[in-house]
């Protein structure tokens, strides 16, 4: 194979893994954060820090490739999705397993670093990665899935960084399944359309006309839940001022998907990105006045 055949493949590859479009990364970075910040109480060990930050890109960009894996037959009759690498017919599904094996068996090396819960715990986050895919077959509720996923990083955070997994990672576990429901939602109102002509389900189908409104109810949830964390975590000011930040934000985002249109819908869920690090830079700036 010549050089630009290889280069050209590997491209192909970074488009499969979503490396172009790195808001996954983002919003499965920022609640593995809290859970490493809150589980070290501001002062997280080096390796887990490093373990857990690599692991969110390996993690992420495998369950991007087992998604378009699973979607293989679905994408090529979706607008937004027609074009990604297996739709288009530029990586084979053959290929695409490969590559996803490749980048779990990594994360698995990575988690073999720390200490046997989390090891144990990994499988959980592997099984939920490579079922949450074909959930939308079965179940209006894949946006669920999708969280309980991306939040399980945080038990697994806490397993690494203390040993055991403590009442409070549950808390913040489950305020994680919420804010991802809740954005996922919004994304999925994007492909609403093309969802019913094919017969995907999801929860922006499910909720309907009360879309808005279940999506409001899950964003106060979590931010009633950012509360209680900071009140059993003995969190100060800065804290609670993040967390007010991301209440706002919340309050923007049902701006934006007040018409339902596809890109208002599309730019309340990019703006979960800068929720979740309004969160983040909270907990960091309370922990590092106590210092």
């Amino acid at each position: 194979m010549k050089k630009q055949e290889v280069i050209q493949r590997w491209y192909q590859y970074a488009l499969l893994m979503r490396l172009n479009r790195p808001i996954g990364i983002y919003l499965l970075l920022w609640p593995t954060l809290w859970g490493v910040w809150f589980a070290a109480q501001g002062d997280p060990d080096p390796l887990v820090l490093f373990v857990f930050i690599l692991g969110v890109v390996l993690m992420r960009s495998a369950g991007c490739v087992i998604n378009d894996y699973a979607d293989r037959k679905i994408d090529p009759h979706v607008q937004r999705t027609r074009e990604r690498p297996i739709a288009s017919g530029k990586v084979n599904p053959q290929e695409a397993l490969k590559l996803f094996a490749g980048l779990v068996i990594a994360a698995f090396l990575l988690v073999l670093l720390m200490n046997p819960l989390t090891i144990y715990l990994s499988f959980g986050a592997v099984l939920l990665a490579a079922l949450y895919p074909f959930m939308k077959r079965y179940t209006y509720l894949p946006q669920v899935v999708l969280g309980a996923a991306f939040a399980w990083a945080i038990p697994m955070a806490y397993a690494a960084q203390t040993g055991s997994v403590a009442q409070g990672a549950w808390l913040l576990y489950f305020i994680t399944v919420l804010w991802t429901t809740a954005y996922d939602t919004m994304y999925g109102m994007v492909d609403r359309d093309d969802d019913l002509k094919i017969g995907v389900k999801s929860t922006a189908i499910l909720f309907g006309e009360a879309d808005r409104l279940i999506i409001g109810i899950m964003q106060l949830a979590v931010i009633i839940g950012l509360f209680m964390m900071g009140n059993q975590m003995d969190m100060g000011a800065l804290y609670y001022m993040g967390v007010t930040v991301a209440a706002g934000l919340s309050a923007y985002q049902q701006y934006l998907i007040r018409e339902r249109d596809r890109d208002g819908c599309f730019q309340a869920f990019l703006n979960n990105h800068w929720l979740g690090m309004a969160v983040f830079i909270g907990i960091l700036a309370d922990y590092w006045l106590r210092i």
